[in-house]
């Protein structure tokens, strides 16, 4: 059974940053790609960037230019850096990893609250 462990939710201010973090228990070049989805009160998961073990990224119109994912291969974790962070940024966040087979594999998810 594949893990995938995030970090480095909490609370922060608008216009902070805050990095997450997110482990997986076997090497990430096994997933075909991996992602960072979020999920707020109310509304369905998203997706929010997501990263191919080639290196290219992909991230929604909403976060373009305020997050970034990236890869660590010598630390075998992904990141989310998040900067400019809004109040409608507030959501649990999950780690994805998929292989080319289709199995899909979730974290349990780290939160992020935008507040003052």
């Amino acid at each position: 059974q594949v893990q995938l462990v995030e970090s480095g939710g909490g609370l922060v201010q608008p216009g902070g940053s805050l990095r997450l973090s997110c482990a997986p228990s076997r090497n990430m070049f096994r997933f075909n790609a991996m992602g960072w989805y979020r999920q707020a009160p109310g509304k369905e998961r998203e997706l929010v960037a997501d990263i191919t073990s080639g290196g290219s990224t992909n991230h929604v119109d909403s976060v373009k230019g305020r997050f970034t994912i990236s890869r660590d291969n010598a630390k075998n974790t992904v990141y989310l850096q998040m900067n400019s962070l809004k109040p409608e940024d507030t959501a649990v966040y999950y780690c994805r990893g998929s292989y080319a087979s289709g199995m899909i594999y979730w974290g349990k998810g780290t939160l992020v609250t935008v507040s003052s």
